[in-house]
């Protein structure tokens, strides 16, 4: 039985898996952190990669989920300084953006990511995906 990580919830007694969704959307941080909250998760956000490392660090979540697009850090140099980071190196971490170019796909995960995903995504594709790279790690 795993046992409780700083950050980790319980729900009906067992522990809840935590999500940091990373965006500069609030509306894309609303939908998925609604939607994963209310599949069972845990969900914590960020607007920004600057915070989200902080954040990264600190809480260990079960899986990231990082846009690429935002002020100050962007998600590709976060995802790299995440994968790079003995304390969040085997975080999963899923790039959901809107940019579906291949070479973007392919420099997203050269940085790191498990997963590149497009937008727009279906909250329960995402919800699939993350539990599977969840259960993967484990």
């Amino acid at each position: 039985m795993p046992t409780p990580r700083s950050g980790a919830k319980r729900h009906r007694g067992r522990v809840r898996q935590l999500v940091l969704i990373v965006d500069d959307s609030l509306h894309t941080r609303n939908l998925y952190s609604e939607y994963l909250t209310f599949r069972g998760l845990g969900v914590v956000s960020s607007a920004d990669g600057g915070s989200a490392l902080v954040m990264a660090r600190a809480l260990r979540p079960d899986a990231i989920v990082m846009d690429l697009a935002m002020p100050g850090v962007d998600g590709i140099t976060a995802t790299r300084q995440l994968k790079a980071d003995p304390r969040t190196r085997d975080i999963p971490v899923v790039i959901l953006t809107g940019f579906g170019y291949r070479a973007i796909e392919m420099g997203a995960l050269e940085a790191g990511a498990d997963l590149f995903l497009t937008m727009p995504c279906l909250p329960e594709d995402l919800e699939h995906e993350i539990r599977r790279l969840i259960t993967d790690r484990s």
